[in-house]
């Protein structure tokens, strides 16, 4: 186990491509960090800067208190799981996780208690003879993180692991590697662009755009005061609505507030007894049943969007005519540049 810290580190390409603009983040002993964000945000330059595979414009990498910027991968002594498992076709399982430590040298004995330990963990010891193409996609991924957790480094990187499994198996799978992660307290550091699969598996959530920083906190956090009106709509499914304060139904809002932004699950439909300064006619557009409830896509009177959620077996129409309301200390304020306001 290890920490692991960023200071200030860039990455270049040609003469004026800035992939990464100057991250500092502290990552701590055991921690689970996600990196998120949208595609071309830098996450996985960020990741591949820590395992070695692209180098460092500028800043400093230190893995358990050593300066790695000019280590080689093999040096690092990090694991990294890819989303194309990366297993050798001709090997069997047991093969595929015995070769690294064999290449260090390991003791016979010691490979296969490793060996015996990983397959436990991750219930694939009915697999070991088998060649990869006789598995199924979650069983080689499987595979792919026993040959990481076999290594016993002093962190994992993740680089998008699941994208390859469908939608039931990359739910357990998440579900899985969390739990491996708890119980062997190894530093991790995990890229995805999924922000369900960041919001499940993180300590702490680092969202990245354009290279920068946005925020970073627990996934709670970052959901409840997210910093920017980025982090408000990256953060959550369906995205916040953002709502341009015009006609102030709300006159305590600060006089900078340019945007004010609401959950779609703080927006319900009004009645004589609501109570709240905010209230907002719409009409329904959509409907999206998704089981125990339903999101309501609708249009407001000044042609914006908004989407707000019901209960399942709500009966709403396409093409009626709604007023939603909402409590004030519901609503989250930003200023002009998409900077949270204190309410």
């Amino acid at each position: 186990m290890a920490t692991i810290e960023l200071k200030d580190v860039r990455k270049t390409y040609g003469t004026n491509i800035e992939a990464i603009k100057g991250v500092s983040l502290d990552i701590q002993d055991g921690e689970m960090i996600v990196l998120v964000g949208p595609s071309g945000c830098g996450k996985s330059t960020l990741l591949r800067m820590v395992a070695g595979l692209e180098s460092i414009t500028g800043g400093d990498v230190t893995i358990a208190g050593r300066r790695v910027n000019n280590l080689e991968p093999s040096e690092r002594d990090i694991a990294m799981v890819f989303q194309n498992y990366a297993l050798y076709p001709h090997m069997t399982v047991r093969q595929n996780l015995a070769y690294g430590l064999k290449n260090r040298n390991t003791p016979k004995d010691e490979i296969d208690r490793r060996i015996t330990e990983a397959a436990r963990a991750l219930e694939i010891e009915q697999f070991l003879e088998r060649k990869p193409r006789q598995l199924s996609g979650g069983q080689r991924q499987r595979v792919a993180m026993g040959r990481a957790i076999v290594r016993k480094p002093a962190a994992f990187l993740f680089d998008e692991p699941l994208s390859n499994l469908d939608a039931k198996l990359r739910v357990q799978m998440r579900v899985e590697i969390r739990r491996l992660q708890r119980s062997l307290e190894t530093t991790s550091i995990y890229v995805t662009h999924d922000q369900m699969e960041a919001m499940t598996l993180a300590d702490r959530l680092v969202v990245l755009n354009a290279g920068r920083i946005e925020q970073v906190g627990t996934p709670i956090e970052l959901y409840e005061k997210p910093a920017t009106t980025f982090v408000a709509t990256f953060i959550g499914s369906p995205s916040m609505n953002l709502i341009k304060p015009t006609g102030g139904p709300n006159t305590n809002w600060p006089s900078d507030t340019a945007t004010v932004g609401i959950r779609p699950e703080d927006l319900v439909i009004a009645d004589t007894s609501s109570a709240g300064g905010f209230r907002v006619k719409v009409q329904v557009m959509a409907v999206e049943l998704v089981g125990a409830e339903s999101y309501v896509h609708g249009m407001t009177e000044d042609g914006g969007t908004i989407v707000f959620r019901v209960p399942g077996r709500s009966v709403i129409a396409i093409g009626e005519t709604l007023e939603l309301t909402a409590l004030p200390d519901r609503f989250h304020l930003f200023d002009a540049d998409g900077r949270r306001l204190s309410p």
